[in-house]
């Protein structure tokens, strides 16, 4: 898949600098006053899913690298994705594990990832193995940026497990239509970036 599109520039190397600095900042700060978040949701998860309360997975980040992204447990067992799709019928989310994915506070961990420059606040969602590293072509320039919490595409798809939980093939669906529209978002993301609009997603993704 290669989008139609005119010349795409990635980051120059100040924008880049913006963008880390920014994100070392305010990662720090989200820490600093955030930790006891993270830490109730931990031991809440953990007594829920009778486990480690923190989840890793493999990820695809910037330059293609793989990182271990950290969020908090939400399914009942410890599994392993086949695909880069999660239904909220899934019958192994706990109560407790909708709360978390329904407010984002599954997500906070990542304020690590982001410290340690796995990620980025803003930016393509950190796809797991077979998506973002199997783009060609112009398509690629979207690895030149480290994936973020949020960003464009998160937001346009905020339902996504809503949406796919409706398809009759929902892999099929997310394959041909949802991944190609989210590399064309993000592609456009990059080719546009201004720090004022990423705090703009920012804001929007947290009074969302």
């Amino acid at each position: 898949m290669d989008t139609n599109s005119n010349e795409i520039v990635s980051l120059t190397y100040n924008q880049t600098i913006t963008k880390r600095t920014f994100d070392l900042i305010f990662s720090f700060i989200g820490i600093l006053f955030l930790w006891w978040i993270i830490l109730l949701a931990w031991i809440v998860a953990s007594l829920n899913t009778k486990s480690n309360g923190f989840f890793f997975q493999k990820r695809v980040g910037m330059n293609g690298y793989h990182f271990e992204v950290v969020k908090i447990k939400t399914m009942k067992q410890s599994y392993t994705y086949k695909s880069n799709i999660t239904l909220i019928s899934d019958p192994r989310i706990t109560k407790f594990g909708h709360f978390l994915r329904r407010t984002k506070i599954d997500e906070l961990p990542q304020l690590f990832n982001i410290l340690l420059g796995h990620m980025s606040f803003v930016g393509p969602r950190p796809d797991v193995p077979g998506y973002a590293d199997k783009l060609e072509g112009k398509n690629r320039v979207i690895l030149s940026m480290r994936p973020g919490i949020t960003g464009p595409a998160s937001l346009k798809y905020r339902n996504e497990e809503k949406l796919l939980n409706k398809k009759n093939n929902p892999e099929m669906y997310n394959d041909q239509v949802i991944w190609p529209d989210k590399v064309r978002i993000n592609i456009e993301y990059i080719k546009c970036w201004s720090l004022k609009k990423d705090v703009l997603y920012i804001l929007k993704t947290v009074f969302k």
